[in-house]
């Protein structure tokens, strides 16, 4: 089997001004790397559909949808705050992204795929169950992570969080919910300020500091991700694939490097083989430098099946 290659060309259309890092070129830069290093090859591609509202409504509360909908422009900008707009195209792109993981989730416990990625945008860790924020509109991973709780019955799933930035969001969605295990890295002291307090056994968050390389990041994963892995023992694994921890981003300062990437999905990949049939589903969330971004993208896909 392959891994499926969702996205949709709606994901362009979401724009947020001119200089905004989180902008359409992010998603071509993905593609020409796919296809310079003939990765394009060995994917399946697939266009994201539309989620449903009774899929979005399993992690986000009804009113907030409402308000997305009443809130998305016929022209210009609409700021949902400081750095996060909607344009005329962001809403169908935000549903599209949304749409990817769970026909990702679909796809790979079908067994028609190895692994997904879905090389989509807006991104999703930061959208809270009823708030927008931080580029971020309807929480993609966790949508994916409940539609694979709630359709298919699923009883125990993993969200891996290795973005630059607290998943504040999916940690807000799943805290109580206890058939969902979330395993992370991020620098901190930076945005959004969450992570470091209401720490569990299923909420286990790695906080680095700025600076943080590769020997930091591979301790913190094999010291607390893989045995809180072990215990819990998830069917299925969800990444918050999250490349802005790259030296070369200048959004962030922890200085991570493709071979960082390559090394975390090999360990996320021999988990998913022991205890989850195998079972991936990455989601793409920061990464703003294109090129870090494209080569730490191609290393992920690389090692995400045998």
């Amino acid at each position: 089997m392959s891994i499926a290659f969702i996205s949709h060309p709606a994901c362009l259309r979401h724009q947020m001004g001119e200089g905004h890092p989180e902008r359409p070129e992010r998603l071509s830069a993905i593609e020409e790397t796919l296809l310079a290093s003939r990765l394009d090859r060995s994917v399946v591609r697939a266009d994201a559909p539309e989620a449903t509202r009774q899929q979005l409504l399993r992690v986000h509360d009804a009113a907030y949808i409402d308000q997305l909908e009443r809130l998305s422009p016929a022209e210009g900008l609409t700021w949902i705050d400081p750095d996060t707009a909607m344009c005329p195209g962001t809403l169908r792109a935000a549903l599209r992204a949304a749409g990817a993981g769970i026909l990702a989730t679909d796809l790979v416990i079908a067994r028609k795929a190895e692994a997904a990625f879905c090389s989509v945008r807006p991104p999703g860790h930061h959208a809270e169950r009823a708030r927008a924020m931080g580029f971020c509109f309807f929480n993609n991973v966790a949508v994916a992570a409940a539609h694979a709780l709630e359709h298919h019955r699923l009883r125990r799933v993993a969200i891996v969080d290795f973005d630059v930035h607290h998943g504040n969001g999916t940690e807000d969605i799943f805290r109580d919910d206890s058939r969902v295990l979330m395993v992370s890295t991020f620098q901190h002291p930076f945005y959004p300020g969450s992570g470091v307090e209401g720490r569990s056994e299923r909420m286990v968050n790695v906080p680095l500091p700025a600076g943080a390389a590769s020997d930091e990041f591979r301790a913190a994963v094999t010291r607390e991700w893989l045995p809180a892995l072990g215990r819990f023992q998830p069917e299925m694994i969800f990444v918050s694939a999250g490349f802005d921890a790259h030296r070369d981003d200048g959004m962030a300062m922890l200085r991570l490097v493709e071979a960082d990437y390559a090394w975390v999905t090999q360990q996320v990949r021999t988990v998913a083989a022991r205890y989850s049939a195998g079972r991936i589903v990455s989601m793409l969330e920061g990464g703003y430098d294109l090129g870090a971004l494209a080569r730490s993208v191609a290393a992920h896909l690389e090692h995400l099946t045998g």
